[in-house]
């Protein structure tokens, strides 16, 4: 099971201003997941989503250069180490009447 990933632009500097050089190499990359396979969509102990960020190690990933600026990955889902996932909700998610949180006097 894979999914295509497109990697996130390389920092040639870090958050405090140190410069790395060219020959540092980071085991792990982020990217922005482009594509899920059927299998794992279909299949919930997979909480991978399309457009989720993730963390993933490019050891046994296939690199897919389609055009100069776009370079992809198609990733085996061992290989994601972590996914970053914002939740838009504002609103808390409501307890039923277990909870007694939304109930109204009776």
């Amino acid at each position: 099971m894979r999914v295509l990933i497109r990697k996130d632009e390389s920092r040639t500097t870090t958050r405090g201003g140190i410069v790395l050089p060219d020959q540092a190499e980071i085991p792990t990359i982020t990217g922005r997941v482009v594509e899920v396979s059927l299998q794992i969509e279909r299949d919930a102990d997979f909480p991978i989503e399309k457009y989720d960020k993730v963390l993933f190690h490019p050891k046994n990933s296939i690199p897919v250069d389609f055009e100069q600026d776009n370079l992809l990955y198609v990733v085996p889902i061992e290989d994601v180490v972590a996914v970053f996932r914002r939740h838009d909700d504002p609103q808390p998610r409501r307890r039923g009447k277990a909870g007694r949180e939304d109930d109204t006097p009776e």
